[in-house]
């Protein structure tokens, strides 16, 4: 029996939408660090967003939210603030019907870059882990700070596929679509803000990518 074909979709604001991490790592953060120095809440979030620019999204620090708990010295625990702000995490509008119309006829999968404890907050709380067969985090299952090449093969041959039997879609033109598309898979970039030239891989939303995937030869 031939295998479904298998779809990898990103996750943040590509199927969960920013409100989350920003609440978590933009206000919870920096709401603990003003109390613990006691000092006003925009000078601790101008001390705090310096710091994670200091440090930068290409080291894996920058997405583990324990090591920030420890640069700062926090009260409490980084688990106790995802969970005080869980309420946060939204799906996009036409993310769940989209998830149930693809989930019977394809083995769909999560890529990303988001450290492990978000991807399972964020998949939990909206109720869409069920539609996945696997999630993988870049950051805490092969310790990479973005999607590479080598991530991006790795996964496949976990799943038992070729890059070339396989779809991505994302946000990020790069790492969501370039890359992949240089391993010889299909991809499609989604430009929800209708910043890039639209073209037939530029996607407004999930819906159109749905209907484009369903409408190609299985």
């Amino acid at each position: 029996m031939n295998k479904k074909k298998l779809i990898s979709f990103d996750l943040d604001c590509t199927l969960i939408d920013p409100t989350y991490n920003t609440f978590v790592w933009e206000i919870g953060i920096p709401h603990l660090y003003s109390k613990k120095n006691d000092m006003s809440l925009s000078k601790a979030k101008s001390i705090v967003i310096g710091e994670y620019q200091r440090v930068g999204d290409a080291s894996l620090e920058w997405y583990d939210i324990a090591y920030w708990f420890r640069f700062f010295e926090l009260p409490g625990s980084w688990q106790d603030l995802m969970e005080e702000h869980r309420d946060k995490v939204n799906l996009f509008p036409e993310v769940k019907a989209v998830m149930e119309d693809l989930a019977p006829s394809y083995d769909l999968i999560i890529i990303s870059n988001a450290a492990r404890e978000f991807v399972e907050i964020e998949t939990k709380e909206t109720e869409i882990a069920n539609y996945f067969v696997r999630t993988f985090s870049t950051t805490s299952d092969f310790g990479q700070v973005k999607k590479t090449p080598e991530c991006y093969e790795q996964i496949y041959e976990i799943m038992g596929r070729k890059p070339s039997d396989a779809t991505h879609v994302g946000d990020h033109y790069e790492f969501d679509y370039l890359i992949p598309k240089r391993l010889g898979m299909q991809a499609y970039f989604l430009d929800r803000d209708g910043n890039k030239p639209k073209d037939r891989y530029t996607i407004k939303d999930l819906t159109e990518f749905a209907n484009l995937i369903k409408a190609l030869p299985r």
